[in-house]
């Protein structure tokens, strides 16, 4: 089952990327991640949010883009995008898949 909200920490982890490089780029990118803020003032992201930060992570790490480049193109082409994550993410998936076959062969 999904989560409603991820801490910033999960949020990283799931990037793989450190939390401080999360926070940069909720800043960076306010106008397409709204992170909800608990009590304590820490930012609580939904799934949505995550999908596009992982749409960031694949323009500025993956194609090597800058920040204003990786903003232009989430613009334009954001279902796109969106369809690029969810096959990578399909491919890492397969790809730890076959090597615990190869391990276990």
């Amino acid at each position: 089952m999904e989560k409603l909200y991820y801490t910033i920490g999960e949020t990283s982890e799931i990037l793989g990327e450190n939390t401080s490089l999360v926070r940069y780029w909720s800043n960076q990118f306010s106008k397409y991640l709204k992170p909800k803020r608990n009590a304590k003032g820490n930012r609580l992201y939904t799934a949505e949010d995550i999908e596009t930060l992982k749409q960031i992570h694949l323009l500025v790490k993956g194609r090597g883009m800058t920040l204003e480049g990786a903003d232009k193109t989430l613009a334009q082409e954001r279902k796109g995008l969106d369809r690029r994550v969810k096959v990578l993410e399909s491919l890492k998936e397969i790809r730890s898949r076959l090597q615990e076959v190869r391990k276990s062969l």
